[in-house]
């Protein structure tokens, strides 16, 4: 096979959910394309990397100094959604059920991985809740041993603040990525949020 093209299949099959056949396909689908289609592509490619950013405020992605969310003032200011990822807003979002703010860790509490708490978000979210008016910190994360270690050092650092600490009912399948939940699993689940103790 061509060297450039085989390097543009090898790019694509690194890419997570995207297998040689599919790679392949995208593959001979841009060397099909036209000139300027294949520039666009190109340009969204890279624009990504130089554009976007983490939101100052809850760490989402952003163009701009805060995310479109934070920017929103039409959001519940008082609840705080709190999420590994940002791409778990997106789940969140299509339920409809929920209209407050987020923030996002950058990951979960992994002894095994070697993240502590101090390589995540968690410092920030505790100086969020103590300079904006949040009644509630709802966590919504995976229901998985990371999960729950990562909600107990949040919960025992917000407790004490007297700010009420909640999780998503576990609607959500254990053992599953938060990402892969349906909408409606996910919508029950933060209807159905409880306590952490």
């Amino acid at each position: 096979m061509i060297l450039p093209l085989q390097q543009l299949i090898d790019r694509l099959k690194a890419l997570p959910g995207i297998g040689q056949k599919s790679a392949e396909r995208v593959a001979f689908y841009l060397l099909n394309a036209s000139q300027a289609e294949v520039d666009q592509f190109a340009d969204a490619v890279h624009r990504i990397k130089s554009d976007v950013h983490r939101c100052r405020r809850c760490f989402n992605f952003a163009t701009e100094e805060f995310c479109p969310l934070c920017r929103n003032p039409k959001r519940d200011q008082d609840a705080i959604c709190v999420v590994a990822h940002p791409w778990e807003i997106l789940k969140i979002e299509k339920t409809g059920e929920y209209h407050g703010l987020y923030h996002v860790l950058g990951g979960l509490v992994s002894p095994m991985d070697d993240v502590s708490p101090s390589d995540l978000t968690i410092d920030a979210l505790v100086a969020r809740v103590q300079s904006e008016p949040i009644r509630e910190v709802i966590l919504a994360l995976e229901p998985r041993l990371d999960g729950e270690l990562t909600g107990m050092q949040i919960a025992s650092r917000l407790n004490p603040l007297g700010i009420e600490v909640t999780q998503i009912a576990q609607g959500v399948p254990v053992g599953r990525d938060l990402e892969f939940a349906d909408e409606v699993t996910l919508g029950r689940a933060l209807r159905g949020r409880t306590p952490v103790p």
